[in-house]
Order: C-alpha cells, then structure tokens, then sequence
C-alpha cells in the first residue's frame, strides 16, 4: 500500500512539475506578446502626460484629441470615395462650390445657437464632448448603411458630423486653460493638444484605408470603435474641466440687449482674428486654385496626381512642423508670432509670384501650413488668455466661423480665377498683404503696451 502510494505521490509530483512548467511557458509567450503593446501605451501614456500634464489633466485631454482625430480621419477615409469628393473634370467647379457651401452649413448653427448654448453649462463640458463623440459614433453607423449605395440620409449624417466635430472643437479649446501645467504657456499647450491630432490622424489614415479595401462601409465601423471609446474617455478628465469656482454666471446679453460681439473681445484677439482670416483664406484659395491648376498644368515631368500629392504632402509637413514648434515654444507673447508667421507667409506669396516655378509652389505651400497652424495657436492662446470664462466658448465658435467664411471665400476665389500661375500667386500675395494691412498694427500696439482682459457685459 505504501508503494503503490509513493507512486501516486510521484506521479502526482510530476503531473504538478509539468503544469508548472507548462503554466510558465504560457505565461512567458503571453508576456512576449502583450509587451509591444503595454510597452508602447507606456510610452504614449509618458509622451502625454510629461512636464506636468499629468498632474494638471492636459495629458487626458491629450489623449481624448488624438481619438478624435483618429476617429474623423476614418470618416473622411470613409466619404472618400463618394460624392461629397469624387469631382469629374467636366463637372468640376460646380461641383466643388456644392461642397464649399456644405462645409459652411455646420456654421450657421455653431455661432447663434452652440456657442452660447456651450457657456450657459459650465459643469457640463465633459458631457459636452462625450456627447460629440457619441452622436458620431452613432452618425457613422448610419453612414455606413449609405456610403456604398450613396443613399439620401448619408447628407444629413455627414452634416451631422462636421456639427459635432466643431462643437467638440469649440469646447476642447475652452477647457485648455483650466488644465494648464504650470511653467507652460498656452501656446505651448495648445500646440501639445493639436500635435498628437495630428499623429493620429498619420496613423489612423493607413489603417482606414486598409479597412476600405474590405468594404466601404468598414472605416466607419472603425470611426464608431473610435468614437465610442472617446465617448468614455471624456469622463475620464478631470472633474475641474465642469467646476466653475470663481466663475461668473454666463450673461445672455449685454447693456444694449445684444450678445457679445467679436468687437467686446479685446484689440489683441480682433487683430489676431484678422491676421489669422487672411492666412485661411489663403488656405482654402491655394487647396481650389491649384486642385484645377495642377490638373491642366501638372507640375515639370509629373502627372496631374503627382503634382497634387508634392503640394499636398508639402501643405501637411508645413502643418506638422508648425504645431511641433509651437509646442516647443516657450514665448508668452502670441501677438507677435501671428505678425511673424503673417510676413513669413506673404514674403513667400511675393517670391512664388515673382518666380513661378514648381518649386516655388510647394514652397508656398510648406510655408502656409506652417504659418496657419502657429497662427492658430496664438489666436487661440489670446482667446484662453483675454475672454472672459463665461463668454469664451462664444467667442471660439464665433472666430471658428469667421475663419470658416474666410477659408470659404479664399476657395471661391480660387475656383472663379482663370489658371494662370502668376496671377494666382499675386492674387494670394494681395489676400496676405490686405490681412497684413488691418492687423499688424494693431497686434504689434498690443504687444508693446501688455493686454488688459477686457470687459465684457
């Protein structure tokens, strides 16, 4: 008995020694395998969270801007293929004023209706984005049942989209002051916020466009994975992003009975506003004019695509290299780095039309992106820095319109001019020079005296 007891002993010994080891091993492959992947959300969770925004909550905010840019990309992957962007040459200008009207339609409810109604709920601006991401999560399931098809109802949910994605917009910037580390400018902030938009949005186009070649429908399964994980993200920032201590109650209207205008902002952000409208307008002219110049005129030895994709890529590198400086920028003086980035930009205009080469071109276009994202940044920085909390949300939804007619604008322009590379570039350069007219001087007087916060009723 004893024997046949010693035997089950050692066979149980090593049943238990083969398990251990088999458990081990288990553990060591799932271990390999889970680390790229906790190893680089560490490393994404230390880029965002270092020199103290972990502490004051921008690293969450961070994080909840690079899931938006990642789930819009999808959706604008998604609407690629359809009407909204596929132009036939014969039909093309036409066409492309349709859409510079539909991208206008988001506006008229953003100023009136969802600025205002954004400062009136001061404890509610998480839900605020939670709610932006979650109507876009469910906009892009309707939008996938009528992408292929092209149905009716995809309109209005795109429509709905852009809606959102502004009044997401609209808030993230309102809170970046309440979340500010110390040591760190607005500028600065702003450009941290925005960059890692940006390297989302590098990451998720591949992947949209790999998940389009499945099905058209499959990138905005993807934008609704996306959205939805914002939706829950939203919640996890800090509970100071609703507090409104020391806040006054938001005023629906002023002494003369009217909301506040642009005008009550204050000298720095009217200016700002100014300079920053001529550089979208030179924006939305040279993304028209030179989609059709292109395309009659490619650029030396490239075909009409090609030539596209050089400016292209240049226009977003510029972009990306803007919104990398800024957020290495330590200057706490936004006013004159929008009076930089405004001459750099005509300078630039000047020589593309006095040397009118492919070369000049891309150049030009490297040198808007820039420009235009520093510039937004410290306009930006003026509005967290100089309107009042109550009325701040206004003021972002107001200025995002006023830069939405100018973008507009600037491409109505440049679908009407005739294609003529050197009076494209001198129209361009005339955009620049009449912003540079009607802001520098008023930026560079507010810089030199320092900027009170204005008084708004």
């Amino acid at each position: 008995m004893g024997h046949y007891g010693g035997v089950a002993t050692a066979r149980s010994s090593g049943s238990s020694d083969a398990s251990g080891r088999l458990h081990k091993a288990g553990r060591a492959v799932g271990h390999a395998l889970h680390l790229p992947f906790t190893g680089a959300a560490r490393s994404i969770r230390k880029a965002t969270h270092a020199h103290g925004a972990g502490e004051s909550g921008l690293g969450k905010l961070i994080e909840l801007h690079a899931v938006n840019g990642a789930g819009d990309v999808m959706i604008t992957v998604a609407l690629a293929s359809t009407v909204f962007f596929s132009v036939p040459t014969d039909q093309a200008r036409g066409r492309v004023a349709l859409y510079l009207a539909i991208t206008m339609a988001p506006f008229t409810l953003l100023a009136p209706v969802i600025g205002p109604l954004l400062d009136r709920m001061p404890h509610g601006r998480r839900a605020a984005m939670a709610g932006a991401m979650l109507a876009r999560a469910l906009l892009a399931l309707t939008m996938s049942g009528a992408v292929a098809t092209g149905g009716l109802e995809l309109y209005p949910a795109a429509l709905g989209v852009l809606v959102a994605s502004k009044a997401y917009g609209v808030v993230r910037s309102a809170v970046v002051p309440r979340l500010l580390p110390p040591r760190f400018s607005l500028v600065k902030a702003n450009s941290r916020v925005t960059l890692a938009g940006l390297l989302a949005t590098g990451i998720a186009a591949p992947i949209g466009a790999g998940l389009s070649r499945i099905g058209p429908e499959w990138p905005l399964y993807g934008a609704f994975c996306i959205f939805s994980a914002g939706t829950f993200l939203a919640f996890t920032l800090p509970h100071k992003v609703d507090s409104a201590k020391g806040e006054a109650r938001a005023q629906l209207s002023d002494r003369s009975g009217l909301r506040p205008s642009l005008r009550t902002v204050g000298v720095s952000v009217l200016n700002g506003l100014y300079a920053n409208a001529a550089l979208r307008a030179l924006s939305g002219f040279l993304i028209f004019f030179l989609a059709f110049l292109l395309r009659e005129h490619p650029l030396s030895g490239q075909s009409a695509a090609v030539s596209l994709g050089i400016v292209g890529v240049s226009a977003g590198v510029g972009n990306a290299l803007g919104t990398a400086v800024g957020s290495l920028l330590r200057a706490r003086g936004p006013e004159v780095l929008i009076v930089t980035m405004l001459t750099i930009a005509l300078g630039a205009a000047v020589l593309s039309a006095a040397l009118f080469s492919g070369l000049m071109v891309a150049v030009l276009g490297a040198t808007a992106g820039l420009t235009q994202a520093l510039a937004k940044l410290s306009l930006d920085a003026m509005i967290q820095r100089d309107v009042p909390e109550e009325v701040r949300t206004s003021a972002f939804a107001r200025s995002e319109t006023l830069l939405q007619v100018a973008w507009v604008l600037g491409g109505a322009i440049g679908i009407a001019l005739p294609l003529n590379g050197i009076l494209g570039m001198s129209v361009a350069a005339a955009l620049l020079a009449l912003g540079a007219a009607v802001s520098v001087r008023g930026l560079l007087g507010a810089a030199r005296r320092g900027t009170p916060h204005p008084r708004v009723a």
